[in-house]
This record gives C-alpha cells, sequence and structure tokens, in this order.
C-alpha cells in the first residue's frame, strides 16, 4: 500500500485559489489517501514560520499562493532548513503576465474574492427590481432609477430585471383600461418613465402562447383583438397626455435591443 500524502496550502488570504488547482490536479490521480490542509490568512513573517514547523510535525509538499515577497523568501528559507518541499503556484504566472501585459501586479492577497462598489450596486438593482415588480411597492417609487409602464405582456418584467443586470432599480407598473394608475407615478421625475407599446397582432400571439404555456383557454377577451386594441390605445393616449415619457416600441424587439435603447437615454 502507498504511504499517506500531506499536502498543504499556504495563503495570505483564503487558500481555495490554490485548493481548486490542487483538487483539479489530484483529479488526474489515483491518489485517494492524499490529504489537503489549508493555512490560511498568513499575515507575518511568524505566521509563516509558525505553519511551516507545523507541517514538519506531518511532513508534506506545501503549495503557497503567497503575495508578499517577503513572505516567500522566509517560507523558502524555513523550508530549506528543515528539508521540506514546496511549491509557488502563482508566482510563474504573474510574473509571466507581468512580462506580457507589461504591467506590475498588484500583488493584493484575496483580490479575487473583494467584492466592488459595482457588484453592490447591481445586486441591490436586481432586490429593488424585483421588489418593485407588477406594480408592487408603488409608495416608494421615487427610489427607482425608472419605472417601465405597459399593458400585460409589453415584457415590462423581463426587461426590468435586464435592465436591473445593468445597475438600475426599476419598478414596473401595468396599464389597465379604465384603472388610473397609481398617483405616485405621476408624482416622480417624469423623465424616469418609460411606456411600452407593441404591434397589436404581435401582443395577442404573445398572449396566446402564454396562455398555452399556462394550459389555459387560448381565445377569450385577454387574446381578442379588439380587446387588446383597445387596451394599446388607452396606453398610447395616456403617452401622449405625458410627453416627458420616453415610449419604446416593443414589436419585434429584443429585449437587449430596446434596454439598449433606454440605457442610451438614462446615460
Amino acid at each position: 500500500m502507498k504511504p499517506k500524502k500531506n499536502i498543504y496550502i499556504f495563503s495570505n488570504s483564503t487558500g481555495e485559489t490554490a485548493e481548486r488547482v490542487i483538487k483539479a490536479t489530484l483529479a488526474q490521480f489515483d491518489a485517494p489517501e492524499t490529504k489537503v490542509f489549508r493555512k490560511s490568512y498568513l499575515k507575518t513573517m511568524d505566521d509563516v514560520r509558525v505553519a511551516v514547523e507545523d507541517v514538519a510535525k506531518r511532513p508534506g509538499l506545501i503549495v503557497f499562493t503567497l503575495m508578499n515577497r517577503a513572505h516567500v523568501a522566509e517560507l523558502n528559507a524555513e523550508v530549506e532548513r528543515l528539508g521540506l518541499e514546496s511549491f509557488d503556484v502563482i508566482s510563474p504566472i504573474i510574473e509571466k503576465m507581468e512580462e506580457y501585459l507589461g504591467l506590475p501586479a498588484k500583488r493584493r492577497p484575496g483580490v479575487i474574492y473583494k467584492v466592488d462598489e459595482e457588484y453592490i450596486k447591481r445586486l441591490e438593482s436586481v432586490n429593488f427590481t424585483v421588489k418593485h415588480d407588477d406594480g408592487q411597492s408603488t409608495q416608494d417609487l421615487d427610489q427607482a432609477d425608472m419605472v417601465l409602464v405597459g399593458v400585460s405582456r409589453t415584457s415590462k418584467t423581463p426587461l426590468s430585471m435586464y435592465l436591473a443586470g445593468k445597475g438600475y432599480k426599476v419598478a414596473n407598473i401595468p396599464l389597465v383600461e379604465e384603472v388610473r394608475p397609481p398617483d405616485m407615478l405621476f408624482k416622480i421625475p417624469q423623465e424616469r418613465v418609460v411606456g411600452l407599446t407593441i404591434d397589436v397582432q404581435q401582443l395577442i400571439n404573445i398572449r396566446m402562447s402564454r396562455m398555452r404555456n399556462m394550459r389555459q383557454p387560448v381565445r377569450g377577451r385577454y387574446t381578442e383583438y379588439d380587446t387588446v386594441e383597445s387596451e394599446l390605445v388607452f396606453s398610447k393616449r395616456l403617452y401622449r397626455q405625458n410627453p416627458k415619457w420616453m415610449v419604446v416600441d416593443m414589436t419585434n424587439k429584443a429585449i437587449e435591443e430596446a434596454a439598449a435603447e433606454i440605457m442610451k437615454k438614462f446615460q
């Protein structure tokens, strides 16, 4: 039977990057007895020395992703002193990239895990948009970057979610004939409102497809030509009464295309 092997991962941060590399590499070998241990958050020279001495008690291969050059030098010295083995996973890659890109590396531990402001903004935008879908929470529409309005099945929700992924807080409100939209819609800056419209027949086709997917009768007022046309006429009349609203025709238009049109204005 082959002796058990130990692999120790040394990192100034979590050590997850090195562990993934090592485990992906081990998958190429029939070595089920090999154990992988992490020595994370080695912040000082003493941390490095103590970690190496700990390995010496149960010797194994040290695989490291240390960003601090002084820590690397200390590790190499301790490894040589104690007769251990080590392998630098990341420095050769960084050095090659520095040479290729002609730029110095940041050499900061844990950079890949830092959550930047843009990510946080997108996350907040998605949360806001989900909570303000389909006419929900209209009392705080003033917090929205934009508000989409339109009759049923004019792509309000998918368009809202796509824009949220780009960092916009989006609310959407369904327009129903003979029902006045919420008062708050007319109190927010009107340049934030986007009205959606679409060709009558295309909207009928979309609604019929929706009813089929829901296993509901396809024929009815919801898909009736006169009814759908009347709804669209109602929405267009509302758009004309509010000239500051942007109007986007969704006929034969992909979500990405419509979003680009809207973002161009809002940028």
